[in-house]
């Protein structure tokens, strides 16, 4: 059974990177958001059902990081136009303590100053501003400093554990993770 189509509008009403209720997760297989990688899959049905807010859809979630789509209107972010609501500033050091080390390059000094953006990539200023009014959990943010994306990052596949249907798994990319690094 399929739900009617939201009065909400994707990328305006309801960011474009959201999953909705339509949406189901699907079977893990290659998948061109990730170089035809193993990759977790979701059907895509924007704006079918109601939104589920704070949970990204798999494949818009890896192609606002690999193609620095806005999350809240699903355009490109065009360099100088990057912004970053929930990013946090740390170092290399920090993220090879915490396992990210083998997708780092080996020239970051442990020392470098990076901005860690998790899954979510850059937002354009006007689409970041509206989204802090708008959203109650970024509204209940103790930090609401927006941070101007870095010109360099990189990517960070975070992988799951996928059960083969034979017994044992495989790993497969869920999201990307997206680290900017700081001049």
């Amino acid at each position: 059974m399929t739900s009617a189509t939201s009065r909400l509008q994707v990328g305006v009403d309801v960011p474009w990177v959201t999953s909705w209720s339509d949406e189901p997760l699907g079977p893990i297989g290659p998948c061109a958001s990730v170089d035809g990688q193993l990759a977790a899959s979701q059907a895509e049905k924007p704006g079918q059902g109601r939104p589920l807010y704070s949970q990204n859809h798999l494949f818009r979630q890896r192609r606002t990081v690999r193609e620095m789509l806005c999350p809240m209107c699903g355009k490109p972010t065009p360099e100088g136009d990057r912004w970053c609501q929930t990013a946090t500033w740390t170092n290399a050091g920090d993220l090879r303590a915490h396992g990210f080390g083998p997708a780092l390059p080996a020239t970051l000094a442990d020392d470098r100053a990076l901005l860690n953006c998790g899954a979510i990539a850059p937002l354009h200023h006007a689409c970041a501003s509206a989204a802090l009014t708008r959203c109650p959990h970024l509204g209940g943010m103790a930090d609401k400093t927006l941070k101007r994306f870095p010109r360099a990052w990189v990517i960070i596949p975070l992988w799951i554990e996928a059960k083969r249907p034979t017994g044992g798994s495989l790993p497969a990319v869920s999201f990307l993770q997206l680290v900017g690094v700081a001049p």
